[in-house]
């Protein structure tokens, strides 16, 4: 059976507290697991939340800040020494390759999987698969940074009722799919468009077209909110987003289900950025993030 949901495994921002560990978070898409930003503590969250190194295929950070990267040298010499028998993929900024490299070597280890480097350098598709259509798009931080994107191919749904006016059943229905039309009636009559599913991941980043590109249309966005938002003159200095912030990109993007994190250590409330992002007009499905916490990908309308 197919799952498709996010597995929180930390949640902080720049220093992790007794309650919320360093980022990480897993995607997991049917067969696939996504791993984006492993901050310290990873692994030991990965055990917590009852994640295996043979759940990932890949790997994206969005930028080379410790809270978001240096988790990297634990989570790779785990995939090395379980052995993980298929490929691993590890996307990244290119501006931060040597940062990589140290982390992928920060220590001696026998090297038993071939993990494959493909870091970003522009926007645009990082990879393509039948399932999905992996894209990157640049944001705003003193560093370079990247959010990630995942798209899921449109589909067809057959409409029972459209099917039988035309009396068109059985191994019929399977060829007016294969062939686009059957007697005369094309594929367009009894069918409509079955929409891809579609999720979002932004991290550390001012207000930019980036963000709002992530975010257009999206299942689930999963998306920082550092500050509260009377800190949105320092939010922004630091090139972070307030909870008001976030709240009406996904307002004004459509987004279905929104997902609160990456918390600074200053604010012992996190009812207070559930309460702003109300205040900011979003009415779709709200969650603030705690760790290992599990969110489901939305069912398709």
């Amino acid at each position: 059976m197919s799952v498709r949901e996010l597995v929180v495994l930390g949640t902080a921002s720049q220093v992790p507290t007794r309650h919320r560990n360093h980022n990480g978070y897993l995607l997991r898409w049917d067969g696939e697991g996504i791993l984006f930003d492993p901050g310290e503590g990873t692994q030991r969250q990965m055990l917590r939340a009852g994640v295996a190194a043979h759940d990932l295929n890949r790997i994206c950070v969005t930028h080379f800040h410790g809270d978001h990267s240096l988790g990297l040298a634990g989570v790779i010499q785990r995939i090395n020494l379980d052995q993980v028998p298929h490929e691993v993929t590890a996307h990244y900024p290119r501006s931060g390759r040597r940062f990589f490299e140290r982390l992928r070597y920060a220590t001696a280890y026998r090297e038993t999987v071939a993990l494959t480097e493909a870091p970003v350098a522009t926007d645009g598709p990082l990879a393509v698969t039948p399932a999905y259509t992996l894209d990157a798009r640049k944001l705003s931080h003193p560093v370079e940074s990247y959010g990630y994107r995942l798209t899921e191919p449109d589909g067809r749904r057959m409409l029972p009722e459209r099917l039988a006016a035309h009396g068109i059943e059985g191994p019929d229905v399977g060829r007016v799919q294969r062939e686009g039309s059957l007697n005369g009636v094309p594929l367009d009559e009894v069918s409509e468009i079955r929409r891809g599913q579609r999720f979002a991941f932004v991290m550390d980043t001012r207000l930019c077209e980036g963000v709002h590109a992530l975010a257009e249309g999206c299942d689930l966005l999963v998306i920082e909110s550092t500050f509260l938002d009377e800190d949105e003159a320092l939010a922004t200095d630091h090139g972070h987003l307030t909870a008001g912030q976030a709240a009406r990109v996904a307002r004004d993007a459509g987004v279905r289900h929104l997902v609160l994190t990456h918390f600074s250590q200053r604010y012992p409330d996190p009812e207070e950025f559930e309460r702003q992002a109300r205040a900011a007009g979003y009415d779709g499905e709200l969650t603030v993030a705690h760790d290992l916490l599990r969110v489901p990908v939305p069912k398709r309308r």
